[in-house]
């Protein structure tokens, strides 16, 4: 027996839907059921700065939409940081801007969904499963100042809220739908399994804005920079960082980040290392005094193998041709010195 939608559609009706994906189950979960329902779609993944260096979100979004067979687009939002700077609606428990962020994300989808003539947005938000964003009167507000009042599909939770213009409209079966509320993720897991979904991110860690050593760095470069970049905010994700005055020194950990922080300098930025020996890569950023030379040097001399009392450091800004000679920096200087 063919379902509402597809007797909807035999009689000429049309729906064509947007689904944000995130990469994560729940969003992978509400595009797989209406793509089971024969809606047409494509799907918006949007690339912010804050998600981890190492995130994988973009290659599980590409691999959910090539398993649902949509097309997919990736989106950048650099934007987002003025959102993340001045937040209407207040943050999180850490520097996270929720609703701001999300009516954010959906005015970007809107523009979008009006270029691929879609008329209804689908995404993976499960009624009071996070605490800010997510209760009821924080999802109508946010469908509220998207300008999309009727047109967001939230099908993991459709049952418990009111029906969307596609619903009324008899273009979604809403017995289709579901009730999930709350923070357990069983029938999902559940679902995934019986919709042969793999590959998801994890429910946690898909945001730097609640990590409290991020949102640290963040602040402080909030505080200390005037036109922060997406350069700005990725070079958070790397490295160890300090603060002197209106200079910021970031130390690799290791020989990746070292590398990652080569092709982050900047044109005007110093970098250094210790020569013939185990060394950090350090980049200077700021103003070029002599004491915040000194004190790049410095730390650069102690997170490398040299452990002597005075070591010649090398640094420049297109190659390492000056050198200073520094004295061994202590470790009640450097925690003065550290943010994260």
């Amino acid at each position: 027996m063919k379902s509402r939608l597809a007797r909807a559609n035999s009689k000429g009706k049309h729906l064509k839907a947007l689904a944000l994906l995130s990469g994560g189950l729940d969003s992978a979960l509400a595009a797989a059921l209406l793509t089971k329902e024969g809606v047409d779609m494509e799907a918006v993944f949007f690339h912010h700065p804050f998600y981890p260096s190492k995130s994988k979100s973009r290659l599980q979004a590409e691999d959910v939409a090539e398993s649902l067979n949509i097309r997919l687009k990736t989106i950048k939002l650099e934007e987002l940081i003025e959102v993340v700077k001045k937040p209407k609606h207040g943050y999180g428990r850490g520097l996270n801007p929720c609703i701001d962020c999300r009516i954010f994300m959906l005015k970007k989808a809107k523009k979008h969904a009006k270029k691929i003539s879609a008329s209804l947005i689908i995404t993976g938000e499960v009624l009071d499963e996070r605490p800010m964003s997510q209760h009821r009167r924080a999802l109508d507000l946010i469908e509220k100042e998207s300008g999309l009042e009727g047109r967001i599909l939230r099908p993991l939770s459709a049952k418990l809220l009111p029906e969307t213009e596609a619903e009324r409209r008899g273009l979604i079966d809403r017995d289709k739908m579901l009730d999930i509320r709350g923070r357990p993720r069983r029938r999902q897991l559940e679902m995934a399994k019986d919709l042969s979904i793999i590959g998801y991110a994890s429910p946690a860690g898909g945001c730097l804005l609640t990590e409290k050593p991020f949102v640290k760095k963040l602040k402080d470069l909030f505080k200390n920079t005037e036109n922060v970049t997406a350069r700005n905010i990725d070079l958070l994700k790397t490295g160890r960082h300090f603060r002197k005055g209106r200079n910021k020194i970031v130390v690799g950990r290791d020989e990746d980040e070292n590398t990652k922080l080569l092709n982050m300098k900047g044109n005007r930025d110093y970098y250094f290392e210790v020569p013939e020996c185990g060394s950090p890569t350090t980049l200077l950023l700021g103003p070029k005094s002599k004491e915040a030379i000194e004190t790049a040097a410095s730390l650069t001399a102690y997170y490398s193998d040299n452990k002597n009392d005075q070591t010649i450091v090398a640094y420049g800004i297109k190659r390492l041709d000056k050198t200073i000679d520094v004295h061994r920096i202590s470790e009640e200087e450097i925690n003065k010195l550290r943010v994260a």
